[in-house]
């Protein structure tokens, strides 16, 4: 008898992963008709897909990490709560950012009025903007500097003004197309562009600054050493 109702509930839980394997494939539209007509675990595809671009969106406005955790959950229960309201004319990812943009704004309303926390911009988003080599297929010496040319341009994102910061982070970052980013932030098109423009520019200028004073292709430290070391011992 426990075999049996081992053998059930190991079909059962088959069948709901190759049904949650075939929801996946669906279209946003499709899965957001499947929804609002009862089948709301489904909405756990919608926040799948959409978690990295919402997450960079707010964390173009929000510094601290449970304000963003906060920010992407308000939003989320929001476009849950309004999802019958969504018409299809942009992609649900532009729907979604906006409104988690709408909250961090919010937020940081809140936060001047309460003099809780003070407003800070966010560091970039890691993933993918120095398109070097996977990390782990790197040797230590290649590691670091993987790390250290990270470090160098999220610093210098992060100290883009935000209008050109959150504009940057969804074009360079997450490939997002002007119109949709004109969509998330009630911008005209030529605004974004000329935004965009400004914020490559000042992003130059900024990596310039941070690396004018770092000498580089030093030869000291570890590698005179082994140097040193090497030659003592062989003469």
């Amino acid at each position: 008898m426990a075999s049996l109702h081992l053998i059930l509930k190991t079909n059962l839980m088959e069948a709901l992963k190759r049904r949650f394997e075939e929801s996946w494939k669906m279209p946003d539209r499709l899965i957001i008709n499947r929804i609002l007509s009862g089948e709301k675990e489904l909405f756990e595809i919608l926040l799948r897909r959409n978690n990295q671009t919402l997450y960079r969106a707010v964390r173009s406005y929000l510094n601290d990490a449970d304000d963003i955790r906060d920010t992407m959950q308000d939003a989320y229960l929001k476009a849950y709560e309004k999802l019958e309201q969504f018409r299809g004319d942009a992609a649900f990812s532009t729907w979604l950012v906006r409104i988690g943009i709408n909250e961090a704004l919010l937020r940081i309303r809140k936060q001047k009025r309460n003099s809780v926390l003070s407003i800070s911009t966010t560091k970039a988003t890691q993933a993918h903007i120095s398109q070097i080599s996977d990390p782990n297929q790197m040797n230590p010496e290649k590691q670091t500097i993987h790390q250290e040319t990270r470090h160098l341009i999220e610093n210098a994102i992060d100290q883009l003004p935000e209008k050109y910061k959150v504009i940057y982070i969804l074009k360079e970052v997450e490939g997002m197309d002007n119109r949709d980013i004109a969509a998330c932030l009630a911008l005209s098109d030529s605004n974004v562009k000329v935004r965009l423009h400004r914020a490559k520019n000042l992003l130059k200028e900024t990596l310039l600054s941070l690396s004018g004073n770092t000498p580089v292709f030093e030869f000291g430290n570890e590698h005179c050493d082994r140097i040193v070391d090497f030659v003592m011992k062989h003469i």
